[in-house]
């Protein structure tokens, strides 16, 4: 079988391969050095690429080692000219700062006492407010995942029982809680529930007892600023560029890092 043969050499992983064609359609397949050897060999073998119709073609590079490309007309008929260039990658994808760079989420906070007394003034890492709209895709999942991070977490399905008065837990909670992660949806916004935990939040926020960790969801920034001005100029995470566990993962090393 015939067949032009490029020899890209080492290249790292994100740069990216142009194959200019001038012709008929032809069989184009990016190759590390073990498959190129098995492809010329007549052996099976794996590739990127494909039977390209149109030109250019561009394809990326998906790891860092030594590349081949080649171009056939195997089951085709006509003839193809062929040049390749390399393109720069592209950069990393731009994210926020980590939370443990930020100074106001690792500076000192006075110590509450643990107390496990009859008034049950259990202390918690973090407190979450949320819509529950919003439990089943992100809360109860972000809930067991903080947990499994060695947090103590005030998630209302973990303290909540039949009888109890919701009001008085939540104050609770709110008191004993040195970090509010507030879940922002457009549920959220519309609840008054929420409103309530989160004014707590705010208010424990202003005066240093309690920091701020919110997480955006489902909702865009102008819908945060209208809701809440204050809130959309804190750092951060929205579900679309986060997964639950690296929002949880980014969080427990914050408070476990933090002087508390």
């Amino acid at each position: 079988m015939q067949f032009t043969h490029y020899d890209l050499g080492n290249k790292d992983r994100g740069e990216i391969v142009e194959i200019i064609l001038s012709g008929s359609a032809a069989n184009v397949r990016l190759m590390d050095s073990s498959n190129f050897q098995s492809y010329r060999n007549g052996r099976q073998h794996r590739y990127f690429g494909g039977l390209a119709k149109q030109s250019p073609v561009r394809l990326q590079i998906p790891n860092s080692g030594h590349w081949h490309v080649t171009v056939d007309m195997q089951g085709l008929r006509g003839t193809v000219r062929s040049s390749i260039r390399m393109l720069p990658g592209a950069l990393p994808e731009l994210r926020p700062p980590a939370l443990s760079t930020v100074p106001s989420l690792i500076q000192r906070h006075d110590h509450v006492p643990y107390s496990d007394s009859e008034n049950n003034h259990k202390e918690y890492n973090v407190f979450i407010s949320h819509a529950s709209e919003d439990k089943d895709e992100i809360v109860r999942p972000l809930a067991y995942a903080l947990q499994s991070e060695g947090l103590t977490v005030w998630y209302d399905e973990f303290e909540l029982k039949i009888g109890d008065s919701l009001r008085r837990k939540i104050d609770k909670g709110l008191a004993n809680s040195k970090f509010g992660i507030v879940v922002l949806s457009k549920e959220f916004i519309r609840k008054g529930w929420t409103n309530y935990e989160l004014d707590g939040i705010i208010t424990k926020a202003v005066t240093g007892e309690q920091v701020v960790l919110p997480i955006w969801h489902n909702i865009t920034k102008k819908e945060v600023i209208d809701f809440s001005p204050s809130l959309a100029d804190k750092l951060a995470r929205n579900t679309s560029s986060y997964t639950v566990e690296e929002i949880a993962e980014e969080i427990a090393g914050v408070i476990k890092n933090s002087k508390i």
